[in-house]
């Protein structure tokens, strides 16, 4: 299908941005630990029975040694560190800026690919990063701390976003290094998916943190539903379109059309949030998306 990895990129950006609307809301009502634990199992499990109807297997259990390796890293750093970081991030800032941090991550995946893969950065990619930066620090600098929140707060949640940002995109790079010989997608994120969930739960295990998990959606059951439209949204259709994309397009243009979810994001945080939302913010946000057109079409 001609433009497959564009409009995966497209619908990438599309599900991203629905899940971090519901994952704000999922943050407040149980905590940022628990909707990364939480929508992990349960990503996990819609991929186990996409897996069966359209493999024949729960996991890819003949897929070879390497793609487990690269898979699974890619799995540890970018659904469970990268995105733990990241869901604090959107409980602490909200789901417009915390989205537009993200924006950060093909940057780095471009430095990144530089300084390991010997990829080259033109004048003008360079000229782009400045772009994206100038923009996302501009909204940044433009964010009023809402009343009554702790001294640091906005500070915080910046840095959280931009270790998820990180996190995201040595998730990507790795992920496209397990992704080769044409190794399907859904395969390809069942196999990240595993990793994560294995990872957070020893994690809860050794923090002893198993059983306030399930008290904490005990006590919210409507966040169960939440949770569960989220992880089909992120963890399934999202991460498994992002691969999809990666495959089959150019991984600039990749990577571009999956920076549009604080695009997508604003008139939900205007409309839906109630977040005041300055020309300010439209003009840096805007800068950003440039920026990193810029970067990865030059």
């Amino acid at each position: 299908m001609e433009f497959i990895g564009e409009i995966a990129g497209l619908a990438t950006s599309f599900f991203f941005a629905l899940t971090a609307i519901i994952f704000t809301r999922t943050g407040h009502m149980v905590g940022s630990q628990v909707t990364n634990a939480v929508r992990l199992l349960f990503g996990l499990g819609f991929l186990v029975i996409l897996n069966l109807i359209l493999f024949g297997e729960p996991l890819p259990f003949s897929a070879d040694s390497s793609h487990w390796i690269w898979l699974g890293l890619s799995g540890i750093i970018g659904l469970s560190l990268g995105d733990a970081f990241l869901f604090q991030s959107f409980v602490s800032i909200g789901a417009r800026l915390g989205t537009l941090l993200l924006s950060l991550a093909p940057i780095f995946g471009s430095i990144i690919a530089w300084i390991f893969f010997g990829e080259t950065l033109t004048a003008l990619q360079i000229t782009g990063i400045i772009l994206a930066l100038v923009g996302i620090g501009w909204v940044v600098m433009s964010h009023q701390e809402p009343e009554n929140t702790p001294h640091g707060h906005t500070r915080m949640g910046v840095i959280f976003g931009i270790l998820g940002a990180l996190g995201q995109a040595v998730g990507l790079v790795l992920a496209k290094q397990g992704m080769t010989e044409g190794f399907p997608p859904f395969q390809a994120n069942a196999i990240r998916m595993l990793a994560a969930t294995v990872f957070i739960l020893a994690w809860l295990l050794i923090q002893k943190q198993v059983g306030p998990t399930i008290t904490a959606v005990r006590k919210q059951p409507s966040s169960i539903w939440l949770l569960l439209l989220g992880a089909l949204m992120g963890p399934v259709l999202g991460v498994s379109a992002s691969l999809l994309s990666v495959q089959h397009a150019e991984i600039g243009v990749a990577s571009t059309l999956m920076a549009l979810p604080p695009v997508i994001v604003l008139p939900f945080s205007y409309f839906v949030f109630k977040e005041k939302v300055g020309w300010q913010a439209i003009v840096g946000t805007l800068l950003a998306i440039v920026g990193v057109a810029v970067l990865f079409l030059a």
